[in-house]
Order: C-alpha cells, then structure tokens, then sequence
C-alpha cells in the first residue's frame, strides 16, 4: 500500500533516504523539505574550494549535474520541497507544518512515517563584533564562496577561532592561498577531542614551521571593529591581540533539534535527538539521522555527539532500509576521523589515552614512526602511530597518526580490527598487502602492534615526549642517553647537560661511563636502536630503563635541541 514519506533536510542523510527508499519502494510518496537553497552538497570539500583545489563551486553542488529539485524529481523519483521550513510537527494527527520561505504559503501535510534530518548548525559565540563585515562561519558553500571571495580580493590576515577539525582543515588551506594565519584554540591543545597532547604537539609543531601563529590557552573575547563595520583585529580573553582582515569561526556545531524537542521527541545526554539501533526516534513513525542524533561508541557504549558526513549517509540509507521493513541495523561508531592539512596526514580512531584513563584501563601505549613503504622506493614518507590498549586483554583501545606518511591507511585497518574487538596480536599478525611501493615488509601498524606487545611483555619501557619535557624542564637526575651514529650526533642533538651520546655500536664496551643508580632514557632516530639498546643495558644489570617513545622522529619541541 503507498504510503507518505516526508523527510525533514535536503544536505546529507535527507537525500540518502529518498534515492535508497526510492529502490526499494516504487510507490510511496517520497517528499524532501529543506529550507536552504543548497541540496545534497560536498560540505567537507568547502577547504577544499578555498584552497582551490576545488576550481568551480558548482563542483561542491554536484558538478556537471547540478542537485537540484528538478534533478531529484528526474533522476532519484522524489519531490523536494527547497527554501521551504517545517515549523511543526503534530504526532497525533501525523502532519507537518511547512512554509515556502519565498512566498510566506503555510502548508500542512500528513506523513505515514517521517524522518528527521535536520543537521547541525555552527555555534557562534555571544561577543562583541561577531557579526562584523569579514567575520564568517563556514558551513554551507554560500559561505566557503564568501570567504574564497575574500581570500581572492586580497585578504592575508587570517584568523581561524578554533583548533578542531573544521578549524584545522580551514587553516591549511588558507596556507596554501598564501595568507598570514593565526589559530585561536582554548584548549591547551590542537584538535584536543581527537589527539593526545604528544601527537597534538607534533602537528602543532609542524603548523608553526608553515608560519602559522598558534594561539592556545584562552578564548576570543572579541572581534575589534575597524571603525567602518569590518573587522581588524581579534582579541583573546587574555589579552592578546591579533590583527585580522579575515575570520573564520569554527568552534563546532550544535544539532538541529528544536523540532523534535517541540514535537516531544526525547534527546540524550548530547543534546542531540535519541534514536535506536533502527534509527527511530521515541515515537516509531519517526526517525531521524545524521547531525542531529547522538550515537553509541562501540568501545565505551557511551553517548557521543559525532557529526559526519559519512555516518549521516550510512544512517539514510539504514532508515530507508527500515521504513522499507528491511530490519537493518546501526550499533554504533568507533569516532574515526581523518583530516588532511597541506602535506601531512592526521586521524584517529577508538578513544585517547586521557580518556581509556578516565574509564578505568590499565593503559598502555606505542609511538612507533614508520616508512609508509620501503626506504628504498623514492618519495616514501614517515608517519607516527600511536596506539593505545588495555595491559590485561591487550584489547586495542585507540589510534592516533600524524605526519606526511599515509596514515590514514594505517587508522582504517585499526578501525576495522576493532570493529571485530582485535587484539594487539590480532593486528599484528593481519595478513596486509604488501609491496615495496605499498608497506614496509612489516607494515607501518603491524610495527606498532608489535612495540606495544614488547611493552605489554615487559621487554620495552617508554617515556613519552611530554614527560620527557617535564623532566628537561626540572631538575630530576637522569641520564639522556644517545644512541645514534656520530655524524647524526653532530647534525643535532640535546642541549640539556644531562645527554651522553654513545653510539649503539659502541655500548657494551663504554657502558661504565652510564651510572646504574641513575633512570637512563635512551633515544635514537626512530626507537629501533633505543630498543635493541635497552635490551643490551638490561642485559647488563641496568634496571631503570627507558626508550623515548618514537624517539627524535616523534619529538615535537625543536627549542630543546641543537644543531
């Protein structure tokens, strides 16, 4: 029997719904309403379209085919209602009421089953001169046109208002435009949700050798006029102030829900709307999907608010499955996310260390930088993993990777063995493709798998690079000790007065000059050597130990060395 399906947003899980529902149900009526103007486009490309990476605009709409109305009716069978708002929902008669933000026209219109797909929107602090000429969010391509506009009449001061991953993307591409950037995060570090401070500092790091200032530790207290309505300056809550022509506010989003909150509908502990494993709401003819609904995080069942494009497309079509009485399920996510900034590679997947802490594991970690293939193939790149797992079961909690290596190569196949609750074995031992244009013979997460097992044997001990520097930074007695090559020795090396440089070569023959009484912390370029000489140190009676955790590659605090 037909039936009348609306669905409430055009952009990402809206859409979805509509073409997969369409395939399997020929002849219901499939209705879209969206009050923007924009549907179904490439949100995540909008960096993207300001770098110019991305030529033409109409490339985020769908390029040669643009995703309009009249497309959706031609090609996908549905209507779509565009620049048109549902302003209520009546679950007891079943209808929405709607009104063509062109013409004022009020419609009501009864549903059979209704799906949610309101989105987000980008929060936008209450400041001073935060609705100045110059002063932007980014959220749809009307605004990614706006700044790009901008960018090319010549703005070069650049200010991004949050490190998260919106606010990340935005400044490597306002580098590449070739423009002054500043990033203002509160935090004490970059992308604080996804890296731990040990891999956040490497980014960190990385950005400042771009010229990007970074700016952390306080929030933006206001935007400074000009005189004339535009912007010129932003000024932290402790004072600093940074010249900008250009802003961009990207501090996250909040999910749509006033809707579903008027209708009755419940949400979670997010804020955002609550829905079970089959998408539907608190009331079963209504579902709802992508940025406005809270999911469950497969490895703590707890709820997370994760807005994605990728998880929003795979909630419409398991909501189209459903309406369809298909019975497909979602259980939840790992909070995997990757991001690109110029030439490095970052992402994550699981949880971070602070947070396996925080739910009670006994953590271990690994920080193991590798080839992304063989050394001897031209144009290989370094990445740093880091891993982190419980000491007892050895189940993988997290991963994190930065670098200009392809990490995100490494952070899908740790997703994807979580997924199935692998081990460290597990991953270690994962038959993985190799070549040498593709992988090291023991592929970069299989190395680090395999440290974290040395860890958790009791073969290896690490102090990673944020306790190192706590350590720099006092006065406690410790030996730093250098393992590398001589000539590595002299083209850098550590500054503090604690370092001894002894090559790995050398080891046993000069170990006397190493004080037993002494923690002995020992780097190389890698950790390789650093491991193979804490094995040699043990094997001498040597009982405080430790390697620095990915060594100088993962060290991300160059005013600590020399050259």
């Amino acid at each position: 029997m037909p039936r009348n399906i609306i669905i409430i947003g055009g952009v990402a899980t809206g859409p979805k719904t509509a073409a997969r529902l369409r395939r399997l149900d020929h002849e219901s009526e499939i209705t879209v309403i969206e009050r923007q103007d924009l549907l179904s486009y490439a949100g995540c490309g909008m960096p993207y379209y300001i770098e110019n990476v991305i030529e033409e605009w109409n490339e985020l709409l769908g390029g040669a085919s643009i995703r309009d109305a009249a497309y959706f009716k031609a090609n996908r069978g549905f209507t779509v209602l565009d620049q048109t708002e549902v302003t209520m929902i009546n679950r007891e008669a079943k209808t929405v009421t709607f009104e063509d933000l062109r013409t004022g026209e009020v419609t009501d219109m009864p549903y059979d089953k209704l799906v949610l797909g309101t989105g987000a929107s980008p929060f936008v602090p209450r400041m001073e001169g935060v609705d100045l000429k110059g002063v932007h969010r980014l959220y749809n391509p009307h605004h990614a046109k706006a700044i790009r506009t901008e960018v090319d009449m010549g703005a070069k001061n650049v200010v991004v208002v949050g490190g998260g991953l919106i606010g990340i993307e935005s400044c490597g591409a306002f580098v590449a435009r070739g423009c002054s950037v500043s990033v203002i995060e509160m935090m004490p570090t970059l992308v604080p949700n996804l890296l731990d401070p040990e891999m956040a500092f490497l980014l960190e790091n990385y950005l400042e050798g771009k010229g990007v200032n970074i700016v952390k530790g306080s929030p933006v207290a206001r935007m400074i006029d000009d005189g004339v309505g535009k912007v010129k300056a932003v000024e932290t809550a402790d004072g600093r102030v940074i010249t900008a022509d250009l802003v961009v506010v990207a501090i996250g989003v909040r999910p749509n829900t006033e809707l579903a909150v008027k209708a009755g509908l419940e949400t979670g502990p997010t804020r955002a709307i609550t829905v079970n494993e089959h998408m539907q709401t608190s009331d079963p003819d209504i579902y709802a999907g992508g940025d406005c609904v809270e999911s469950t995080h497969l490895l703590t069942g707890e709820k997370v608010y994760a807005p994605l494009g990728s998880t929003a497309n795979k909630h419409g079509r398991i909501i189209a499955d459903n309406i369809a009485g298909r019975g497909t399920t979602f259980k939840g996510i790992n909070g995997t996310a990757v991001f690109k900034i110029l030439d490095w590679n970052c992402g994550t997947t699981g949880i971070t260390e602070s947070k396996a802490r925080e739910l009670g594991h006994d953590v271990v970690t690994a920080i193991a930088p590798r080839s992304d293939y063989s050394g001897y193939i031209p144009g290989n790149k370094t990445t740093v993993i880091k891993l982190i797992a419980d000491r007892e079961s050895c189940k993988v909690l997290g991963c994190q990777v930065v670098g200009p290596g392809d990490g995100v190569k490494r952070i899908d196949v740790v997703a994807t063995a979580m997924k199935f609750g692998s081990n460290l074995k597990n991953i270690a031992d994962l038959d993985l493709g190799y070549a040498p244009a593709y992988s090291t013979a023991i592929d970069a997460v299989a190395h680090a798998a395999n440290v974290m097992r040395n860890k958790v044997q009791g073969l290896a001990h690490g102090v990673n690079s944020v306790e190192l520097k706590e350590r720099l930074d006092g006065d406690a007695e410790f030996v730093l000790l250098d393992v590398r090559r001589d000539e590595e020795y002299n083209r850098v090396h550590f500054k503090d007065f604690r370092g001894l440089h002894i090559p790995v070569v050398d080891l046993k023959e000069r170990v006397a000059e190493i004080p037993k009484e002494k923690e002995v912390i020992i780097f190389c370029a890698t950790s390789i050597r650093a491991y193979n000489a804490e094995r040699t140190l043990r094997s001498l009676d040597y009982d405080n130990v430790k390697i620095l955790d990915g060594s100088l590659a993962a060290w991300p605090f160059p005013g600590y060395l020399t050259s």
